[in-house]
């Protein structure tokens, strides 16, 4: 069975029509005409009149006669612009004249067409359903928005509490699987002592991808609130790489620090700022070839009133036609850690976020002499 031409367009009938003119003959033109097509219709023959029915009618489509005694039809309309804003309904005017300026005086009024007299019932109706349907549009689209947002709220809010329940056992897993390590309950053979560091690795691996969902869900949710401080960035740093470079050790790579001299003091949130760096030299080392040398940089400028720091690797640099995946969250790239290191793909996300909150912008790109760049850049003050 073939279905209607009008089938799946947006029900019209009961949709509020507010007519406003001043001669009456047009009044009772134009209610004719609607009012069989199922439009509750309201009269007005004053802009005073209209203004005071917008608010008690609250219709979804104003007809907006044009030369009016009192307020004309486009300052009505400027005032119901001015008074509902993206709420006003849509203004159609109606008027005997057709002069370009008067549809561009319209337009700039805040109306949205312009009805020609004398009213041909057939274009009456067509443009009046054209913009009614708009609208209706608009509203779906407005309410499956706020179900979307409202549904995202409620995945944040589960996987936040996922992850902090699941973050105290895996603690504890942790803090076992180093007791046992340690020989608090006596020496391992060494298939046991294997067996206890496979535990703990993968135990800290997945207590790392809690944080990070936890941090992703508290960010999502508006929830990343910073404690700013001065903070002096080649310090900060300095405490990274220390840090680093015993886990680079490892893999006999080592990270060195070049800063400035003036100290470049910021004001940031020490704990989220170094949470990026951390990361960054966390890649750097993952990414990197054993026996590879990573440079951090920290310095002023070189655009007026910005400091910024950069790492530098000697990685596979960033693959072709990937590059809009880095800062993604879940994105990962073509390229793998050099020794088999997890990811989650949230860091750089996070990263991206964090430095955001701080008026600042990350980047990344590609050394001439292979390996790739990090540059994180901030505002000097604010």
């Amino acid at each position: 069975m073939a279905s209607s031409p009008n089938s799946t367009q947006p029900n019209l009938p009961g949709r509020k029509v507010l007519v406003v003119d001043d001669d009456r003959l047009n009044l009772r033109i134009l209610s004719g005409i609607l009012r069989p097509e199922g439009y509750v219709i309201a009269e007005a023959g004053t802009g005073e009149r209209a203004l005071e029915l917008v608010a008690e009618f609250k219709p979804n489509l104003v007809l907006l006669d044009v030369m009016m005694p009192g307020i004309d039809g486009f300052e009505t309309c400027r005032r119901i612009k001015a008074t509902y804003g993206e709420q006003s309904p849509p203004v159609i005017f109606i008027t005997a004249k057709n002069e370009s300026d008067d549809v561009v005086a319209g337009l700039g009024a805040g109306g949205v067409d312009y009805l020609p007299k004398p009213f041909k019932p057939k274009e009456v109706i067509a443009r009046i359903r054209s913009h009614l349907q708009n609208q209706i549009l608009s509203e779906q689209q407005q309410l499956l928005v706020a179900q979307l947002s409202n549904a995202n709220a409620a995945k944040n809010r589960f996987m936040g509490m996922a992850a902090h329940d699941l973050r105290n056992p895996l603690a504890s897993i942790r803090g076992l699987s180093e007791f046992l390590r340690d020989g608090a309950v006596g020496p391992l053979t060494p298939d046991q002592l294997d067996l206890v560091e496979t535990i703990h690795s993968a135990s800290q691996s997945m207590l790392e991808m809690l944080n990070e969902l936890l941090d992703v869900a508290a960010i999502e949710a508006g929830d990343l609130k910073l404690n700013l401080q001065p903070i002096n960035l080649g310090e900060l740093a300095a405490g990274c790489v220390a840090m680093i470079n015993m886990e680079a050790a490892k893999k006999r790579t080592h990270v060195e620090l070049q800063a400035p001299s003036p100290a470049v003091v910021l004001s940031l949130d020490a704990a989220k700022m170094k949470q990026v760096v951390d990361n960054l030299l966390s890649n750097a080392v993952k990414f990197s070839p054993p026996g590879s040398q990573i440079r951090v940089i920290v310095q002023a400028g070189p655009a007026e009133g910005m400091c910024s720091f950069s790492v530098r690797d000697q990685g596979p640099g960033i693959p072709d036609g990937e590059r809009d995946k880095l800062f993604k969250d879940f994105s990962r790239l073509s390229s793998k850690p050099t020794a088999g290191e997890k990811s989650t793909g949230l860091g750089l996300a996070i990263c991206r976020k964090i430095v955001e909150a701080h008026h600042g912008a990350i980047s990344a790109g590609n050394l001439a002499g292979g390996g790739c760049e990090f540059r994180v850049t901030l505002p000097a003050s604010r």
